[in-house]
């Protein structure tokens, strides 16, 4: 896609602002939490599975996702973060002025009414409570950007909200309940996708200490990080052996696929080590969450 071209609040220009390509890691969660439903629903007698709470599941995730991309969008053009001279990732709308400031605070307004209405009906499946969950992800999105990434724990946000929430209440909204392996397979979740923001920040880390943006990369500096980012997947990956102890041995073995990405995608980030080449690297998170949600998920479901 040319961005050099780009007309003002044009479609395009809106599509470059939502971000599709991170649309990956609102769908892993959700994907993981379905097939862990799936696999346990004969075990609940009172528990029906139902793609229609799946499918709400999703389009919310999507729904506040691009929420939360028009926020990160606005809010670090009103800070400063988004220079686009000085730039390395992807360029931001409002830095290009591809979307106006007016455009987007009402776009933001639109997403979250969105995210709310595709939400409320999953209170039908799930309770009343789906409700409070749906306020505490609005809230996520704008802490992450105004506070929380800036004191170095967008990385904890990352793994609440892209791991313990959309997979736990994904399964409990289909069975009414939670299990340890649940849990574990929602932290999992969320240390492969933490591997995405510690390249973006990996990446971003001499102007973000520049600003005084402190990441969690900026706080322990460039080896630590490295490490960081071979290790969540590690560690997920280990996470796994749970499904094994459980006797789905697929959803462990599988996932394995998924670490050699990671470990080659790992030693190219040691290779650049700085600039604009790691967005390649920054792409191939993003597809490697993808092989991992459903290498999780066809392990579960091909009993």
């Amino acid at each position: 896609m040319d961005e050099q071209k780009v007309r003002t609040n044009s479609p395009k220009a809106w599509l470059l602002a939502a971000r599709p390509k991170t649309l990956t890691g609102a769908a892993v969660p959700v994907m993981i939490g379905v097939a862990l439903a799936w696999m346990d629903a004969a075990l609940y007698p009172d528990g029906t599975f139902s793609w229609t709470a799946a499918l709400l599941c999703l389009l919310f995730a999507f729904t506040m996702q691009i929420d939360a991309n028009f926020i990160n969008d606005f809010f670090d053009f009103l800070g400063g973060l988004d220079d686009k001279e000085t730039r390395l990732g992807p360029r931001r709308a409002c830095a290009q002025g591809w979307v106006k400031l007016d455009s987007m605070k009402r776009a933001i307004a639109l997403t979250t009414c969105i995210a709310c209405v595709v939400g409320l009906p999953l209170a039908w499946f799930g309770g009343w409570e789906m409700v409070l969950v749906g306020v505490v992800c609005v809230a996520g999105c704008f802490l992450y950007t105004t506070h929380l990434s800036q004191l170095g724990l967008g990385d904890v946000l990352v793994i609440v909200f892209f791991g313990i929430v959309p997979v736990c209440v994904t399964y409990y909204i289909q069975l009414h309940t939670c299990t340890i392996q649940v849990l574990i397979a929602s932290l999992a979740c969320g240390l492969v996708i933490d591997a995405l923001l510690i390249v973006n920040n990996f990446r971003d880390r001499d102007n973000d200490r520049q600003v005084g943006k402190n990441t969690l990369v900026v706080r322990i500096g460039e080896k630590a990080s490295l490490m960081l980012y071979l290790g969540v997947g590690v560690v997920a990956c280990l996470m796994g052996l749970v499904f094994w102890w459980n006797g789905h041995i697929l959803a462990f073995v599988l996932p394995l696929i998924y670490l050699l990405l990671h470990v080659l995608t790992y030693l190219k980030i040691k290779r650049i080590n700085k600039g604009k080449a790691l967005n390649l690297c920054l792409g191939e998170t993003a597809r490697n969450i993808f092989v991992y949600g459903l290498c999780v998920a066809l392990g579960l479901v091909l009993i």
